[in-house]
């Protein structure tokens, strides 16, 4: 079974291109927090290279901005290609099958009451 989960921050907005067959491809890259940190040194992260097909890469270019908090559900997938130098290259990407977002609603300022005063009369 190839099933990843990862919880983090977009570090750029999505990149989104189209296939020669007109197919929408988004790629992104996810800073994920590492879960322990050594005693007294700043949380460290780790830099997860995403791409998304088709549906996926429509809601990113709708949806997805730098800094956004988003959970990606994907499978890991290995590439590799020569370089123009000759020498082989590796990569593993995420490939997204399910992206929600992970941050809570930004909400206006909270109501405001008009204040009754002593002389008013209650309607009740």
């Amino acid at each position: 079974m190839n099933k990843v989960h990862f919880l983090g921050r977009l570090t750029k907005d999505p990149d989104i291109r189209a296939t020669a067959s007109g197919v929408s491809v988004a790629s992104f890259t996810l800073a994920v927090n590492r879960r322990f940190a050594k005693k007294d040194a700043e949380a460290t992260a780790d830099f997860f290279n995403i791409i998304a097909w088709q549906n996926q890469a429509e809601f990113a270019r709708n949806y997805l901005k730098k800094g956004l908090q988003i959970v990606v559900v994907g499978r890991l997938q290995n590439r590799s290609w020569e370089g123009q130098d000759g020498v082989k290259r590796y990569a593993t990407d995420v490939i997204a099958e399910e992206i929600y977002f992970a941050d809570s609603k930004k909400t206006e300022e909270p109501p405001t009451w008009e204040d009754i005063g002593l002389d008013d009369a209650l309607p009740f």
